[in-house]
């Protein structure tokens, strides 16, 4: 397997430390290809990840956020029974698999169901960062009255 060495862009990258490190871990996620997952817009400001986790029960699987950075996790609980498979083709390993969150965007829910996990994300901006519209309003500058005065 082809590995790539970052560390001649770490010394070209003064401050953006951060993007170097994004760039490596895109391309150690992109060596495991397990489990396979779909990103989906479902929405203007919603987003959906759906993992492939077949064999997992809800209890062996963790979410957690963390400074923009999802992380999903399986841990296959040991099975104390001994099983002899005449064919495996369900891999039950464990794995973690990580998303780089954009700004402002938020988990908002997770369901298991047929073997998908589903995890719902949406982006909320602060209302700082909301367009708001500007009201123009029309009149004569010097129309203003002052308390107790009227014109004539």
């Amino acid at each position: 397997m082809r590995t790539l060495d970052f560390s001649p862009l770490y010394r070209s990258v003064v401050g953006f430390d951060r993007l170097a490190g994004l760039l490596e871990t895109a391309a150690a996620d992109a060596a495991t290809g397990y489990p396979p997952y779909n990103i989906e817009r479902t929405g203007e400001n919603a987003y959906r990840i759906e993992i492939a986790v077949a064999g997992f029960r809800a209890d062996e699987l963790a979410i957690e956020v963390k400074e923009n950075l999802l992380t999903v996790q399986g841990r296959k609980a040991a099975n104390e029974e001994t099983r002899s498979f005449l064919h495996r083709g369900l891999a039950e390993r464990d794995f973690e698999r990580r998303f780089q969150l954009a700004d402002y965007v938020v988990v908002s829910e997770a369901a298991l169901a047929d073997g998908l996990l589903s995890i719902s994300l949406r982006r909320e901006l602060p209302e700082a960062l909301k367009p708001r519209r500007i009201q123009i309003t029309t009149g004569a500058a010097g129309t203003n009255l002052i308390e107790g005065e009227q014109a004539a």
